[in-house]
């Protein structure tokens, strides 16, 4: 049976380097995006060059309709989905809680949290025994920050990861019997634009002298990671919160 993995926020950072290592894995790739069409597609061709297959899909994971629209077209375009990577996540400016917005508290939450929860629902109805399927994956990436709490910079963006590290033990629990695994990773200090869309980007070298490694890690160490887990080779993981920072 083929592989069909859909990868939320795909079009770039740990999405896009996940989606193109497991296409090279022998994956059918599903890159979501919500408003970078020109990358997402960047990656879905990247992928058939390599013969791979791929489509790219647009849904605000935040969105309920959006997201059964996503699904289905998954479920026509590339057939029965056998793993889900729960990546679109948003950060935003620097900012102490006592400046924080309910605006912003609701984006931060609706997209990190409630768009997982989603995307896991659909997932679970299409993988689940309990529901006719053959089993599957699921892999959310969270974040070290629901460790560190990200005291005067985002620590409602920790809330909303620590929330994701719950959500991860409990539904693992829950669906175990029934073909699937669940886990989380969680990075550290990674070399994407996320920080920059949250005031920051050189926060990886300004900070990498936290790091016992002395350094900021890659999109692709932590895709390595997450596709692992995806696998086969994790087939007696789940419930697992893995670290990929560096020692941090």
């Amino acid at each position: 049976m083929e592989q069909v993995v859909l990868i939320t926020g795909g079009s770039r950072g740990i999405g896009a380097a996940t989606a193109l290592l497991a296409a090279r894995q022998g994956y059918a790739v599903a890159v979501n995006y919500a408003a970078q069409a020109g990358a997402a597609d960047a990656v879905v061709q990247s992928i058939r060059a390599a013969g791979g297959r791929a489509i790219a899909v647009q849904a605000d994971v935040a969105q309920e309709d959006q997201v059964l629209q996503m699904f289905a077209r998954v479920d026509a375009e590339l057939g029965l989905l056998t793993a889900l990577v729960n990546n679109a996540g948003v950060v935003d400016m620097t900012a102490r809680v006592d400046e924080m917005s309910m605006a912003r508290l609701r984006r931060m939450f609706d997209i990190n949290v409630i768009g997982s929860f989603l995307c896991a629902r659909e997932a679970v109805r299409r993988m689940s025994t309990r529901h006719g399927g053959k089993g599957g994956a699921i892999v959310n990436v969270s974040s070290a920050a629901s460790r560190l709490g990200s005291p005067g910079q985002y620590v409602d963006y920790a809330a909303a990861k620590g929330a994701i590290d719950v959500m991860t033990v409990g539904l693992a629990k829950e669906v175990a019997a029934e073909g699937i695994r669940v886990n989380a990773v969680r990075p550290g200090l990674i070399e994407t634009d996320i920080h920059a869309s949250g005031g920051l980007p050189d926060r990886v070298r300004d900070l990498a002298h936290l790091v016992p490694m002395q350094r900021g890690g890659s999109a692709e160490e932590v895709a390595q990671a997450i596709v692992w887990l995806l696998s086969p080779h994790a087939s007696y993981t789940t419930m697992s919160l893995v670290d990929v920072s560096g020692g941090r």
